[in-house]
């Protein structure tokens, strides 16, 4: 009788060890499957949804905050519309915060997708010729856009132009 107590708790120990293992190994995937996870990710799971970005703050930019449905995403950026007519194009690496994403993340993006850059949709903007309010960490600055470089954006204001970084773009508004 006692061998048996003796191998059953023996055996149950074991048990009890397997188990948690099994729940570390769960939980270290689940953390590790994460980490692999980006914002623009979660960002191109979630069309269809209402945002609240911050790209500055607002008590220093006032158009720092944006709201809207998203309705496109790319890897480097994505649109919102915010209002009637009014669309707003974030450069992702613009974001300092977001809220109502999604939960889910999308598949990575296709090749056609990763090469859809910031370019791309400024130069739609440029060819529409399309009145834009393009907020920087210096300000805004509201024209239209005359021409697109590889890095920049030349944006006409009265009879002078312009020449702004995409690395310098908050985001840019148009309606």
């Amino acid at each position: 009788m006692r061998w048996e107590m003796l191998f059953a708790d023996l055996e149950g120990q074991l048990d009890a060890a397997r188990s948690a293992a099994v729940r570390f190994d769960v939980a270290e995937l689940t953390r590790a499957e994460r980490a692999r996870v980006h914002l623009v990710d979660r960002l191109r799971a979630s069309l269809g949804r209402d945002l609240r970005v911050h790209v500055a703050d607002p008590s220093v930019h006032p158009l720092g905050v944006v709201e809207g449905r998203l309705v496109d995403a790319a890897v480097e950026w994505f649109l919102l519309t915010a209002g009637t007519g009014v669309q707003v194009l974030v450069p992702v690496g613009a974001v300092r915060a977001v809220r109502g994403l999604a939960s889910q993340v999308a598949p990575d993006a296709g090749a056609v997708e990763r090469r859809l850059g910031l370019g791309h949709v400024v130069r739609a903007l440029a060819r529409d010729r399309a009145d834009v309010q393009v907020l920087t960490e210096a300000g805004v600055l509201a024209g239209r856009i005359d021409s697109v470089g590889a890095d920049h954006l030349e944006l006409a204001v009265g009879g002078s132009s312009w020449w702004v970084p995409f690395a310098a773009v908050l985001l840019v508004r148009s309606s």
